[in-house]
């Protein structure tokens, strides 16, 4: 049996204001992705696909209450999403989740015309993108 393959990610941690949404708003997320609860603990949360977990935490040493994606730092996480159908039933459950779309005048190409993908932007500021291979025929 063998490890993980040197080089690919451990584990994200994503600390945000606010453990409750976060929960809300991740959790949902990457459940529907197929990642499952990983670790919990008071001011946390984890979920896990393979070898790859991502983070939550609320933590005390947080120096603002809302992220900003435009600043130096982590702009968004981009998931592989099944297909196109999959993309679309997910920004449609979105807003349930305290998510919202962004660009939906471009929707689902603002990444470009041969891209098919959903830009998420929950309350807290933190931006995910969902992308699938482009319907067979799409330009």
């Amino acid at each position: 049996m063998t490890g993980p393959i040197t080089g690919t990610l451990h584990h994200v941690e994503v600390w945000v204001p606010d453990l409750d949404r976060a929960v809300v708003s991740f959790g949902w997320l990457l459940e529907a992705l197929g990642h499952t609860r990983f670790q919990s603990w008071a001011t946390g949360r984890s979920w896990r696909l393979g070898a790859t977990y991502l983070v939550v935490e609320e933590s005390p040493a947080l120096t603002s209450d809302r992220h900003d994606r435009c600043r130096p730092g982590l702009n968004h996480l981009a998931f592989h999403v099944e297909d196109h159908h999959a993309v679309e039933a997910l920004a449609a459950e979105a807003p349930r989740h305290g998510w919202t779309l962004m660009f939906p005048d471009r929707h689902p190409h603002a990444g470009g015309e041969r891209t098919y993908a959903a830009y998420l932007e929950n309350t807290d500021g933190f931006e995910v993108e969902l992308v699938a291979d482009a319907p067979t025929g799409a330009p």
